[in-house]
């Protein structure tokens, strides 16, 4: 029996009042979207978000027990859990291709990416897809500003939209320049009164391959430290040579334990010593990271190893010389011939 494909899990977020709510009900009416089951979490006991979702059947679930990243462990596993045995079960009024999780704006997205990433029952059902996060265009500049969480909540998305641009006064340059030190490598969308296209918000990058690992990279790269904000900033570490799988599993263990919560974000493309025409995409937030994918091709003629880091107060040279040494240390146990750890 053939297995099914993981459903893709995409994660809403955005500072309070950024327009998710607004957008996402315009999402909900689109056909990529028509089989969405839809977890949208409010702080406080009484919620009123998910009334304003139109939608015909039950696969709208509120989570009214307080701040979704303070009680992800318990609250959004046990209802994913429960969406999956009613899947299954049938009882649902539809089945469901998709799950989208609208986070309260005041939520650090992390642990919602933690524990999509390591509930072993849950990994084999489902995947995490994309992180987008919503920004206002006329408050948006301030929140940055003075909200450590929404410039945590853009600096770990796939994609931004840019919202409420009809109410803003002059273009929105300076946001798009903040946004951009935060985040280089996210796309930057905009909403017209929450209106935007589904199949391009929610693209998958580990779906989607290599010509979007491709540009993320690449725009990611070209920005330099002056962009950059104070607390939060982007930097990639480029490699020539092809580095062996255990120095990567190493160099990504270390990063874990001794980084932690500072690691806001890192994604990567990596030329493996022993499997040199099939790429490693690598992909982490804070303490976890995805089992490498494998590319089936290179995207381009460029095999150099790119990985780009978004970081709280990490210094890019502290983890160019942790690679480094342990790359070296792997190439001297490999060369006694002792060498024995691998990449799952």
């Amino acid at each position: 029996m053939t297995a099914e494909p993981a459903i893709p899990v995409s994660v809403l977020t955005g500072f309070l009042g950024s327009g998710k709510t607004t957008l996402l009900s315009h999402l909900l009416r689109q056909p990529e979207l028509s089989r969405a089951a839809v977890i949208i979490n409010e702080f406080g006991e009484i919620g009123l978000d998910h009334e304003l979702v139109e939608t015909s059947d039950d696969t709208v679930i509120a989570l009214t027990t307080g701040c979704l990243c303070c009680k992800v462990r318990s609250d959004l596993t046990e209802t994913l859990h429960d969406l999956l045995r009613r899947r299954d079960a049938g009882t649902l009024p539809q089945t469901f291709d998709h799950i989208v999780i609208e986070t309260s704006g005041l939520a650090d997205p992390a642990p919602i990416l933690h524990a999509l990433m390591t509930d072993a029952d849950l990994a084999g059902r489902l995947a995490l897809g994309s992180v987008v996060t919503t920004v206002d265009a006329v408050a948006g500049e301030g929140t940055l500003a003075r909200e450590a969480v929404s410039r945590k909540q853009v600096a770990v998305a796939d994609r931004i939209v840019l919202s409420k641009l009809d109410l803003a006064d002059g273009d929105a340059a300076a946001l798009l320049r903040r946004v951009a030190a935060l985040n280089p490598g996210a796309p930057a969308l905009c909403a017209v009164r929450g209106a935007i296209d589904a199949a391009t918000l929610f693209a998958d990058l580990r779906r989607s391959g290599a010509p979007e690992i491709e540009g993320w990279l690449g725009e990611a790269h070209a920005h330099g430290h002056a962009d950059h904000d104070a607390e939060i900033t982007a930097f990639s570490v480029v490699r020539d040579r092809p580095i062996r799988a255990v120095a990567l599993t190493l160099f990504l263990e270390a990063l874990a334990e001794h980084c932690g919560g500072d690691l806001l974000r890192l994604k990567g493309i990596v030329n493996i010593a022993e499997s040199p025409e099939r790429p490693a995409v690598i992909h982490g937030v804070q303490h976890v990271f995805h089992a490498p994918a494998w590319l089936e091709r290179w995207p381009s003629a460029d095999r150099t190893s790119r990985m780009v880091f978004i970081t709280r107060c990490i210094p890019q040279r502290w983890v160019e010389l942790l690679l480094d040494a342990v790359s070296a240390e792997v190439e001297c146990v490999s060369d006694n011939g002792s060498c024995s750890r691998r990449m799952g």
